[in-house]
């Protein structure tokens, strides 16, 4: 299980599996708006992070950020462009 702190959002954390095949499991927001969040989460089931990142990233509502743009930075340390 991954747990990613945000920052700027109504949701305070986000919580996700990254399966064998590095596909996104088990999504939840915790906090935020609970239908927008759980809309997103079954959007992104069974997507990698390099399907979901260009999506999601640069997404604006608070301070500069969103709930999306926050689920694109906690993804940014398994995306496989990036990874050694």
């Amino acid at each position: 299980m991954i747990t990613f702190s945000t920052k700027g959002t109504c949701s305070k954390q986000i919580i996700f599996d990254l399966d064998a095949e590095h596909k996104i499991r088990n999504l939840k927001f915790i906090g935020g708006c609970s239908g927008n969040l759980q809309g997103i989460a079954r959007l992104v089931e069974g997507r990698t992070p390099d399907e979901v990142y260009p999506l999601l990233r640069g997404i604006k509502c608070r301070q500069n950020t969103s709930c999306p743009d926050q689920l694109a930075l906690a993804l940014e340390p398994y995306l496989t462009a990036n990874a050694s």
